[in-house]
């Protein structure tokens, strides 16, 4: 198991170690890619969800991308599909997935098991305490997520490469004896992002990861992923939430989601600053910003709900909530990713 050697870069607010963990990411080859994606739900019924519907990103190193989007709109599939892991009831439909040139819907079981996850794509989840076991100390848990792809190694080199981690990171070796019952939430969460990310993966899918801690945990919690950046433990991150302003502290890029698919991708500041498709704009008129300078007013719900994904609308998915709809047009006409001031939008009248 590698335990990466190199210090990284020091920066100080989150928004600057995004920015610099960047910085010189450029790459004719984007490290992970997904290309047209579209993966879909078999009910017991017969019927078909089609949850995410021809998604495409690029991840370069050093890179964090932020997506976004309300409850249901298909970001937690996005992630499992992204990963390869098509488990019924989710069903591969089409579409790529390259990590570092490897496609991962060709990959066997085994081979995708044993060489890619956890070892070059891991994933945070969101619900720490669902993800530990009550029933065992965190070292032993640690340690069957190591044995898991290294099982030739002994129980005492686990041992002292998890102290050598945890000490890395700053967690005390105190909390490897711990029962996950003894640690605080935002510690519970810390614990599992050390150990989704002890074979130092190339990619990191943090799905929701800080949704249920309170804001100074939320901080700490995310300076000890820029953390594990700077020292080269991991090297790419996609942080997945429904507080589109959450990002602008995070990401360098940040994708919209909406009914299964991107509605708006742009840098950060284009997309916080100055959002163009509807949904954006609603999204972001729906959080409280607490933020000094942010705008006063209060938030504002956004009306009715996502539409049926068994069959989605012939025109745009976001028509029927959208309050600049033209009528008898968005209902009737497809909408594609076209390029509005820097950015990719999917909608023919932002400007």
């Amino acid at each position: 198991m590698n335990i990466g050697e190199n210090q990284g870069l020091q920066a100080g607010s989150l928004s600057e170690k995004a920015a610099v963990s960047a910085s010189g990411s450029a790459s004719a080859q984007p490290l992970f890619e997904v290309e047209n994606l579209r993966a879909h739900y078999r009910t017991r019924f017969g019927e078909t969800i089609h949850a995410v519907d021809g998604v495409s990103f690029t991840l370069n190193a050093g890179e964090v991308l932020g997506i976004a989007g309300e409850s249901g709109c298909g970001k937690s599939t996005l992630v499992s599909a992204a990963m390869g892991l098509f488990q019924p009831p989710l069903h591969y439909t089409s579409g790529a997935i390259r990590l570092e040139g490897v496609d991962l819907v060709k990959l066997d079981k085994e081979s995708h098991r044993r060489d890619i996850l956890g070892r070059r794509i891991a994933m945070i989840p969101q619900g720490a305490l669902n993800s530990l076991n009550p029933t065992r100390r965190v070292r032993d848990f640690a340690a069957d997520a190591v044995l898991s792809h290294f099982p030739e190694m002994r129980r005492n080199d686990i041992k002292a490469k998890l102290r050598e981690r945890f000490a890395r990171i700053g967690l005390s070796e105190r909390v490897l004896d711990a029962y996950p019952v003894q640690l605080s939430g935002g510690m519970k969460q810390r614990v599992v992002i050390a150990v989704s990310t002890l074979m130092n993966p190339k990619v990191v899918i943090a799905d929701e990861s800080t949704s249920a801690l309170d804001v100074s945990t939320q901080k700490s919690v995310i300076e000890m992923i820029f953390d594990l950046m700077d020292k080269d433990i991991i090297s790419s991150m996609i942080f997945i939430t429904h507080e589109l302003p959450l990002l602008s502290h995070i990401a360098n890029r940040i994708a919209v989601m909406y009914a299964g698919e991107f509605v708006e991708i742009g840098d950060t500041r284009q997309v916080i600053d100055d959002p163009r498709h509807p949904y954006s704009q609603a999204l972001m008129h729906s959080m409280l910003l607490a933020e000094p300078g942010a705008r006063d007013e209060k938030p504002v719900t956004i009306p009715g709900a996502p539409p049926n994904l068994q069959e989605p609308p012939e025109g745009c998915r976001f028509s029927e909530r959208c309050p600049v709809a033209r009528q008898g047009v968005c209902e009737l006409t497809r909408q594609e990713l076209i390029p509005v001031a820097g950015r990719q939008v999917r909608c023919q009248y932002a400007d």
